[in-house]
């Protein structure tokens, strides 16, 4: 790594910490980068005692900042879904809501969140849910997302998860919890949730990301009269915001394919922006490497398509 690049990444590094209105504490916390060598990058000293500070700290650094380093081959697109998402997100900060957000697969939520959560690096908290996970697992990801320490028991750290949300809002930050591909939550996770966002009401927004399984798992949880769903789903109901359908001409996504057989089989055989994401970009990289032209042709021979799938 050029020192070059070492101080143009300082420098955005500084611009961002404007930006943001954050302090150099606080981005040693977000980013999980040592302090010393975040002062010593600062102060345009880029080593510890006679040792260099690695290049992976500064990449680490640029990738928390947003700054990339190599060529990109998948841009943000200002789609509906976007437009409407990040309105919904907003919403629901500036008034500390909970609002489920109903999506296709593929429509571009999680791209959208972490575009999002990356404009409010402060009190915006993406957790990701896994199929496995309990209420318990899913406090502990709040937990080591927020940095706060953990505790013995599930009440003490609930209510250390609220006491960092209230000192937040003392703070004048807009503190919000995003649960990312909530269909996965099952039904004993779905009944603890209520006891989750009733114990954070008031502190923090809550927005619960998924398809539209999680509104059926929902109902059919209401309907068959389980424990809490009933009075969780009244608090959400006219919380629900569900995203516009996916253009599946993907207008904005490939202004830059020239050839119209290749824009055409790929309207074709992609079904939303995630299928045309991972058909398109490894082509791009293999076209940049090897010099051979973007075409239907080349594209099925990268991803090791026969002539006659998707034919």
């Amino acid at each position: 790594m050029t020192q070059e690049l070492k101080h143009q990444i300082v420098s955005e590094l500084e611009n961002y910490l404007s930006q943001h209105e954050m302090s150099a504490n606080d981005f040693v916390k977000k980013s999980g980068v040592n302090e010393s060598y975040i002062s010593n990058m600062r102060n345009k000293s880029f080593k510890i005692g006679p040792t260099e500070i690695a290049p992976k700290w500064f990449e680490k650094v640029a990738s928390f900042i947003g700054l990339a380093l190599k060529k990109t081959y998948w841009k943000p697109v200002v789609t509906k879904q976007m437009t409407a998402m990040m309105a919904i997100l907003e919403d629901s900060k500036e008034h500390g809501t909970i609002n489920p957000v109903i999506g296709e697969t593929g429509c571009g939520k999680t791209f959208n969140s972490n575009l999002f959560a990356a404009q409010h690096p402060l009190d915006t908290f993406i957790i990701k849910v896994g199929s496995s996970d309990n209420l318990s697992d899913l406090i502990d990801k709040i937990l080591d997302k927020a940095k706060i320490p953990h505790s013995k028991t599930k009440s003490k750290n609930i209510n250390a998860i609220v006491k960092f949300m209230q000192k937040q809002k003392f703070e004048s930050l807009k503190p919000q919890l995003i649960f990312d591909e909530c269909e996965y939550m099952k039904q004993p996770t779905l009944s603890m949730m209520k006891e989750l966002t009733d114990d954070l009401k008031g502190h923090c927004s809550i927005v619960l990301i998924g398809t539209d399984e999680l509104i059926d798992n929902l109902d059919k949880l209401r309907k068959r009269k389980k424990a809490g769903m009933r009075q969780f789903y009244r608090r959400i109901k006219f919380g629900i915001r569900v995203l516009p359908s996916i253009d599946k001409n993907f207008q904005g996504f490939l202004e830059n394919v020239e050839d119209r057989p290749l824009r055409s089989f790929l309207q074709r055989v992609c079904e939303n922006y995630g299928e045309l994401h991972d058909a398109l970009v490894p082509a791009l990289r293999e076209a940049d490497r090897t010099g051979e032209k973007l075409n239907e042709q080349f594209v099925r021979k990268v991803l090791n398509l026969p002539t006659q799938m998707f034919a």
